[in-house]
Order: C-alpha cells, then structure tokens, then sequence
C-alpha cells in the first residue's frame, strides 16, 4: 500500500473540514477525487503534503507515519504537490524551477525535458511570462524533478487551454503507466477526470462516502445525487 489515511480529522483553526475521512491507495494507482466547492478536496490534498495541520487520525506514506512530520520530510519521503494555481517562481527562469524541484539531486534534468518536450526551448524565459498552460507544465515538471512516488494534484486543468489539457492526459497516463507513480487528482474537469482516474471517490462533507465507475461521470442526474 503507497498511501493509507485512517480516521483523518483536519481543518483551519477551529473549523473542521474533514471528518474520520478513509482512504487507501495503491501503488501505482490513479485516484480521482470529486466534490462540491467547500467539501475539502483541496484541503484533503494539503493535509497529506502537511500544509494543513491533522487534528486526529493517520496517514501512513510506505509503512511510514508521516501526520506530524513536517512538509519537507513529506516531500523527502515521496509526496510530490501541484497546487492549485500553479505557484511557480514567476521571477525565475524555467531552468531555475526545474532546479530548485530537484531539492539537491541530480543537475541533469534533461531526461526530464523528453517527456516535456513544450519546456525544452523555454528554458531561459521567466516563468511568469509563460501562458497559463505553460506554467501548469512547468508546475508539474517541476514536482517530478523531486522524483515523487506519489503525486497530489489540484485542479490542473483550471484556466488552462484544450491543447495543453490534451497534452497532460498523455503525459500524466505516461508518468502513471510507465513509470508507476501513483496519483491523486481533485479536478472538477469530468472528461479529464475520466480520461486518467481508475477508480473515483466522492467526497462529500469532510468524508469520502462512494466510489464510483467512469459511467457515472457520464450521467449528470446519478452524480449529483451521490454528491448531495
């Protein structure tokens, strides 16, 4: 098992957002995570990377208990994040991105730029000059430099071109497939959604209540019936 979370309670000061949620995942699985806004996607993945402080429960990376370890031991361990909104270094380079996700190792990221050919003639731009898709690839890049074991992203496709949301399908079924990495997606993009998940979780008030098929992204009356 890559990833287990048992009874998890966690939220912002005294606000509780998640409630005795469960979760176990694969390795090598892909997890879709779909919710209404406020029902704590953002913050289940947060909570995992450390981000956001456990209240109660476990979440147990590799036999490993990570709950009180901070960020960067997370990181260290094999969780790699892509927030929502990208957050990359805007007054950077691409290169000096890519650098800075390695986190000390290996300076030959060029490997790296064959599964993201898009990059490889930005590496000098400043990265906020990049379009908005372009940034979601460097974001993403950037986390796979640190040579995760598993991957949280949140909401990728927001504000992003079709092109580029194409373009990451193929990479991400590459990075799941050929390479194993296991991955958590929150997105509210139901045909990308789709494309990449294996299995789906509804989270519903702080819990993951269902788990449902692809079908089911399909019929929109089924799928708001097991989100209400």
């Amino acid at each position: 098992m890559m990833l287990e979370i048992s009874a998890l309670c966690s939220g912002y000061d005294r606000i509780a957002i998640l409630r005795d949620l469960n979760l176990s995942v694969a390795g090598g699985d892909f997890v879709g995570i779909l919710g209404h806004n406020g029902a704590g996607k953002s913050t289940l993945l947060k909570t995992i990377v450390g981000a956001v402080p456990v209240t109660s429960g476990r979440i147990v990376l590799r036999d490993r208990e990570i709950n009180r370890e901070p960020t960067y031991r997370r990181v260290a361990a094999g969780v790699g994040y892509v927030p929502q909104g990208r957050q990359i270094f805007p007054a950077l380079s691409v290169r000096e991105n890519l650098m800075l996700g390695q986190r000390g190792k290996s300076a030959d990221f060029e490997p790296m730029l064959q599964l993201f050919p898009r990059l490889a003639p930005l590496l000098d731009r400043v990265g906020g000059t990049l379009s908005g898709g372009e940034q979601q690839i460097l974001a993403l890049a950037r986390c796979l430099c640190g040579e995760p074991q598993v991957i949280l992203l949140d909401e990728p496709t927001e504000g992003v071109q079709p092109s580029i949301v194409d373009e990451m399908i193929d990479i991400l079924k590459a990075v799941n497939e050929e390479r194993g990495i296991t991955i958590i997606l929150v997105e509210q993009n139901l045909e990308f959604l789709a494309s990449l998940a294996k299995r789906i979780k509804i989270l519903n008030r702080g819990r993951l209540e269902a788990e449902v098929d692809q079908s089911v992204l399909r019929d929109a009356n089924a799928l708001e019936a097991l989100m209400m």
